[in-house]
Order: structure tokens, then C-alpha cells, then sequence
């Protein structure tokens, strides 16, 4: 089981974005993709999940050995992709644990007995630190940074997907809350089994999860591959070390 990225090349509005993209995400495994601002981090996120604004120019996008790029997003998803969003949106008047629920039965066809799903989703949760009284908010919506970071990765958790892409999930949180966001992305790749792939510009979160493998974008492809503690060569000479 992986994702398989093969000289990818891809444009929006006429200009070449990604240049020639070659990475590898087997499962269980975590990839932290460290980059400038600008450099197509966000947009390898996009392009993996199919958004329509992207065109690719060539290349390919394997999952488990079949190319994905004729499938739309959402078809995508149901392969087992998911795309963990640097600004999550807020969805008033959808309650996070029917959400959930919703996700489970698109997904899988089926979702366990509500007793046994909340039962599993109240210890998701709790491993997390959020009270139930998230199961009834809306969706993100007047959450903190913190706790929609948390949410995001309940739904990794629950979904159980065969890989993340997680853009930026230290975006707009503070220590305690990275603590847990770090410790949820660990689970989902030991207990799951999950291929992560973590988008991030600094290295605090990488204190949190440690990475299997690091690799350092710039200009639309990945400059350099290596071990957790490329992460510290990083934060130690900056990005203009590379490439």
C-alpha cells in the first residue's frame, strides 16, 4: 500500500508550478515535506487530491499501483486519500459527530451502531483532549486554531484513510495543542497503519512526530531527501542552504 508520485509536472493559469515531483509515501510510514513559503508545498497537496484548477502537463499519481489522475476528488477520497486543510473551513448547523458519521458511511458503506460509534468516537476524542461537547458543535465552527487542528485529526482517526496529507497541521496552534496534534499523527500511522505526508515550514511540529523520512521542496520539487535529522540541518542553515 502506498502513493507514488512520479515526475509530476503541473500549471495553474499557465505557470509551471510543480517541476518534476518524485516521492514515494508507503504506509505507516511519515514524510515531512519542509519548504518556503511559495514553493508548491500547498499545491502538491491539491494537485494529490485532484483539484480542478490544477492542470497537470505530465507525470503520474499512484495509489497501490493505479493511476488516480482521471478520478475527481471525491472519488479520490474513497480510495483512501485524505487532505488534512491548512485553514479548515467552518460548516454551521453540521454537528461534528454527525459529520463523522456521514464520513464513515460514505467511505465504507457503513458505519458501526450508533452506541459502539460513539462509544469509539468519545475515545478518539478523549486520546485528543476534546470534552463531548464537540460531538454536537457545528463543524469547526468558532473552534480556536488548536481545536480545529484536533478535529482534523479525529477524522484522520476515525476515517482511518491509507494515506494523509496533512498541509500545515501546526497552523495556528500553540504548544499544548502541537503536543497533541504531533502525538493523534503518530497513532494514525503506528495503530492505522496511515502514509502521512506533513507539509509544514518549520520544525517545532517535527519535535512532536518524528518522521521517517524528511525531504526539503523548493521551486516545485523536492531538492533533498534524508533521515529525521535533515529537519535540524533546516532549522540550523535555512533553506538557502538547499537547492
Amino acid at each position: 500500500m502506498k502513493l507514488e508520485i512520479k515526475n509530476l509536472w503541473a500549471s495553474i493559469e499557465g505557470k509551471e508550478v510543480l517541476k518534476g515531483v518524485n516521492l514515494t509515501i508507503e504506509k505507516g510510514k511519515v514524510h515531512a515535506i519542509m519548504g518556503p513559503n511559495g514553493s508548491g508545498k500547498s499545491t502538491l497537496s491539491s494537485v494529490i487530491m485532484g483539484h480542478p484548477k490544477y492542470k497537470i502537463l505530465k507525470g503520474d499519481i499512484l495509489l497501490d499501483g493505479k493511476s488516480i489522475l482521471k478520478f475527481p476528488a471525491n472519488e479520490r477520497a474513497h480510495m483512501g486519500l485524505f487532505l488534512g486543510f491548512q485553514y479548515p473551513m467552518e460548516v454551521p448547523g453540521v454537528g461534528l459527530g454527525n459529520f463523522l458519521r456521514t464520513a464513515l458511511i460514505s467511505s465504507n458503506g457503513k458505519a458501526p451502531p450508533v452506541m459502539e460509534f460513539h462509544k469509539i468516537l468519545k475515545e478518539q476524542m478523549g486520546r485528543l483532549g476534546m470534552g463531548d461537547e464537540f460531538i454536537r458543535r457545528g463543524l469547526n465552527e468558532g473552534f480556536s486554531g488548536g481545536e480545529k487542528k484536533r478535529a482534523e485529526i479525529l477524522q484522520m482517526n476515525m476515517l482511518k484513510p491509507k494515506i494523509a496529507i496533512l498541509d500545515e497541521p501546526d497552523s495556528g496552534t500553540d504548544v499544548d495543542a502541537l503536543k497533541v496534534v504531533g502525538k493523534g499523527i503518530e497513532q494514525s500511522a503506528k495503530e492505522n497503519k496511515t502514509g502521512v505526508l506533513l507539509i509544514t515550514h518549520y520544525n517545532r511540529i517535527l519535535k512532536y512526530v518524528k518522521p521517517d523520512f524528511v525531504h526539503v521542496f523548493k521551486d516545485g520539487r523536492v531538492v533533498k531527501s534524508g533521515k529525521a535529522e535533515l529537519a535540524g540541518e533546516v532549522e540550523k542553515e535555512g533553506y538557502e542552504a538547499f537547492g
